[in-house]
């Protein structure tokens, strides 16, 4: 397996540059030069079946064009829902972006591959929504339990890393975006009001450290994300309720579920399911039912190991690389039987 795209930017995405997938890239641009550079991207993409990630034109459109001049067995995953990431604006907002025809991943391009969808060969869904809306095989975020296990990865050095002390650490991981709630997390933490509690910010970038009860970190390879998580007492996933997160998952979940980690997170998307069991949910956009929750698990250490022993069998079950296996690769050697010429 190989990841092949256009590249828009300097590098990789960080968090993706020490894996051991190997990547080939090549430069994007705007239209009409990204046209162009169709050519290339086309003759980079080999192997025997294309999995496109996302309805993007620079991933789902060069797969659509690939199989139309070499007859490659094509399927599709959809993680998020694209377009409700551009229907937060409004419609005026909505309008301005859909006349911006130069964004290859702009509204227009990304409302037309949308409509495509049914013409992938085989289509995975990462969530309950997305599933209701095109169908396909249920997929969520899973993780390698074997790799990811509680005991591998050295609490105390996570710790160190961070500079967390003795305190004890809500963590919450991933970029910073609005609709993930780290506003609300910020505000729940310091609603606790705890001298020996920290945030730690792990890969939201060096701006977010406010204060002595705020630490964060720039973004970090994948590979050393149990590294921190294994440090955290609680990991807080608090996503907004919004057009962006109507359909996801975030994966971040899944990381701590892997790790035994206790999570508390919000009623969004199926936040509730996978987390069934085995976390606390509170109602997004409420930081002080956020507080309440990170509190009762910081407070009760016996009910945060049961709930991550609970969260690292759910994961192993239902969201670990052997429950993925069972799934996908049916529908791959499906896929790649019926597409070949």
């Amino acid at each position: 397996m190989e990841v092949v795209g256009p590249r828009f930017g300097p590098d990789v995405w960080k968090p993706a540059q020490a894996g051991l997938i190997p990547q080939r890239s090549v430069p994007g641009a705007r239209y009409p030069v990204f046209a162009a550079r169709l050519p290339a991207l086309l003759r980079a993409i080999g192997g025997d079946l294309v999995y496109a990630s996302k309805p993007r034109p620079t991933s789902f459109g060069l797969g659509l064009l690939k199989r139309l001049v070499a007859r490659r067995p094509l399927l599709l995953d959809i993680d998020d829902w694209e377009l409700g990431f551009f229907y937060r604006s409004g419609a005026w907002g909505r309008l301005g972006r859909f006349l911006n025809l130069a964004n290859p991943n702009g509204l227009p391009w990304t409302w037309l591959m949308e409509r495509l969808v049914p013409l992938a060969s085989g289509l995975t869904v990462a969530s309950r929504f997305l599933e209701a809306r095109f169908g396909g095989t249920l997929l969520p975020h899973v993780r390698d339990t074997e790799l990811w296990a509680p005991g591998r990865f050295d609490a105390a050095a996570g710790r160190a890393a961070l500079g967390a002390g003795n305190r004890r650490i809500v963590m919450f991981l991933g970029t910073a975006r609005a609709y993930k709630g780290v506003e609300d997390l910020v505000a729940a933490v310091r609603l606790l009001g705890r001298a020996d509690v920290v945030l730690a910010l792990v890969g939201a970038g060096r701006r977010w450290a406010q204060g002595s009860e705020v630490i964060a970190t720039d973004p970090i390879p994948f590979d050393d994300v149990p590294r921190y998580l294994a440090a955290a007492d609680v990991v807080a996933v608090p996503q907004r309720a919004t057009s962006d997160t109507v359909g996801q998952v975030p994966a971040k979940i899944f990381d701590a579920l892997a790790l035994a980690r206790p999570v508390v997170s919000t009623r969004v998307s199926m936040i509730p399911e996978v987390l069934d069991g085995c976390g606390l949910v509170v109602p997004p956009g409420d930081p002080p039912a956020l507080a309440a929750a990170i509190g009762r698990l910081l407070d009760d250490p016996a009910l945060a190991r049961e709930l991550g022993a609970r969260g690292r069998v759910r994961c192993e079950a239902l969201y670990s690389f052997a429950a993925a296996r069972a799934r996908l690769f049916p529908l791959v050697e499906r896929v790649a039987a019926s597409g070949r010429p």
